[in-house]
């Protein structure tokens, strides 16, 4: 019985073991991945500063798509 559930321990610990490794985080490689609050507000100052009024909701798709552009050309690295 103790070798059993030393068996029983070992492969507890590995599953332990490969379930860290696995949770590692990918928020930089995938952009679908769930953001913080923190990350949701910096995005959302970001689209105001560019000019993003949330109560435009008469030209609300152009007006988001315009902002996002703006974001993301801001969020380039400077290649010079």
């Amino acid at each position: 019985m103790t070798s059993l559930s030393r068996f029983f321990f070992g492969a507890l610990t590995l599953c332990f073991a490969a379930s860290i490794f696995a949770q590692t985080s990918s928020r930089a490689y995938d952009p679908s991945a769930p953001k913080t609050r923190a990350e949701v507000r910096q995005e959302f100052l970001a689209w105001r500063a560019a000019g993003y009024d949330p109560n435009d909701w008469l030209n609300y798709p152009a007006n988001a798509k315009r902002r996002d552009r703006a974001t993301c050309i801001e969020r380039l690295p400077d290649f010079d």
